[in-house]
């Protein structure tokens, strides 16, 4: 079951597509955090979702706000990805150990051996504010996150 609005949101510490350490801690206090998990790197409907946030960067990423989205792909892949799509924002692995972040919120498919489309709004103090989990096959809908964090 993912972590319900309301909770404190778990710790992690996991690799950008450039190698570097990212960690939740990082924005306590300084930033909102909109975590995005899916699937799969080059996979149709996350290269879509990922390529909406790119092209609307400006409503999400800004002094108050930062997007990280997570994958249990290698930071190898995930840096292909980020080139091939000229993707900007962190793009976390999720890789080894395989889907620990993932299983903390509560998204990780077992049966699968990947994470399902979760997205969290956590706020400066570290709270999950909003959060919305959908199936592996279903894209988001942006517009709802951008009002959850309109709402911060």
């Amino acid at each position: 079951m993912a972590i319900e609005p309301g909770s404190k949101a778990p710790e992690f510490t996991l690799s950008n597509q450039f190698g570097e350490k990212v960690s939740l801690a990082d924005y306590q206090g300084k930033k909102n955090v909109v975590l995005m998990f899916y699937p799969f790197a080059f996979s149709g409907t996350c290269t879509g979702e990922l390529c909406a946030l790119r092209d609307q960067y400006t409503d999400f990423v800004n002094d108050d706000t930062v997007v990280l989205s997570v994958s249990c792909d290698s930071p190898y892949t995930l840096k292909a990805f980020a080139e091939h799509d000229q993707l900007t924002h962190p793009l976390l692995s999720d890789f080894w150990p395989h889907g620990d972040v993932s299983k903390a919120y509560g998204v990780f498919l077992d049966e699968k051996g990947f994470a399902t489309r979760g997205t969290f709004v956590i706020d400066k103090d570290g709270m999950v504010r909003w959060s919305v989990v959908n199936g592996p096959g279903e894209a988001r809908n942006s517009d709802e996150y951008k009002a959850a964090l309109a709402a911060l």
